[in-house]
């Protein structure tokens, strides 16, 4: 089931904002209840983390972030950005993968992983997540994002691309094409990598539906979108209409 984490309330004024509304808010709230009565800030891992728009930001809250990133040229605008918005003192970025993961930061190293969009691309999601649990600390968090099956059959549909949406419905994935998950699927995988307590928030319902020339512009329509996805979040009978899954879920102890 769905449950809705991020209390918070934040503004949503563009598309973009939309779309990072729900996993942001998710994940702000997770960071304050992990916090609460720490000395220390929390140690922080953002996986495939590109040029920091999670990292950052959580940085920002007074969190230490380290970044493994394969692409150089990532790291080098995750340091410029970093610098820019005075928190390079406490975001580090690493080159490497998921694979090389554990031995660039050790196991039991950090409190939260945020794992977004990365399952979609690597050779074995059990494997990937094995890596993951094996950095976090017992009781340590997880913060998964992965692409949705079933709202990608409908955009293809919608698009005219019937067979590539029955290929996509059945579970067929072109050689070099990202992989999507159901719901089932995501739980599934969670559990089998030492998991539990994962609740699953519905990302992108309406945001790549809307035409932008509707909210581009128009701060009301894109606050209202905004407010849209939050309130879909935490209702399971929208998961299969999401474009994305967003799942936390603790390391057992």
């Amino acid at each position: 089931m769905a449950t809705r984490v991020g209390g918070m309330s934040a503004p949503g004024r563009s598309p973009s904002a939309a779309r990072t509304a729900v996993v942001w808010e998710a994940l702000h709230r997770l960071l304050q209840v992990q916090s609460r009565g720490r000395a220390t800030e929390l140690r922080v891992l953002d996986v495939g983390g590109g040029t920091g728009g999670f990292a950052v930001r959580v940085a920002e809250l007074g969190h230490r972030v380290t970044v493994v990133e394969p692409s150089p040229d990532a790291l080098a605008i995750l340091d410029r950005r970093s610098e820019e918005t005075g928190v390079a003192d406490r975001v580090t970025g690493m080159q490497g993968d998921i694979a090389t993961m554990p031995g660039l930061v050790g196991s039991g190293a950090v409190d939260v992983v945020l794992c977004h969009g990365v399952l979609e691309v690597v050779d074995d999601p059990a494997a990937a997540l094995a890596a993951v649990t094996e950095v976090l600390r017992p009781e340590g968090t997880l913060s998964l994002l992965v692409a949705q099956r079933h709202a990608a059959v409908v955009v293809r549909a919608m698009a005219g691309h019937l067979d590539q949406a029955r290929d996509l419905l059945e579970g067929h994935r072109p050689e070099g094409s990202p992989r999507r998950f159901t719901a089932e699927e995501t739980s599934a995988l969670l559990t089998e990598a030492g998991f539990v307590d994962a609740t699953l928030h519905a990302v992108r319902v309406f945001s790549d539906l809307v035409p932008s020339s509707l909210v581009d512009g128009e701060p009301r329509a894109a606050t209202a979108l905004a407010d849209l996805e939050r309130a879909v979040s935490e209702r399971p009978e929208y998961l299969t209409l999401a474009a994305q899954i967003h799942a936390l879920a603790t390391r057992r102890p």
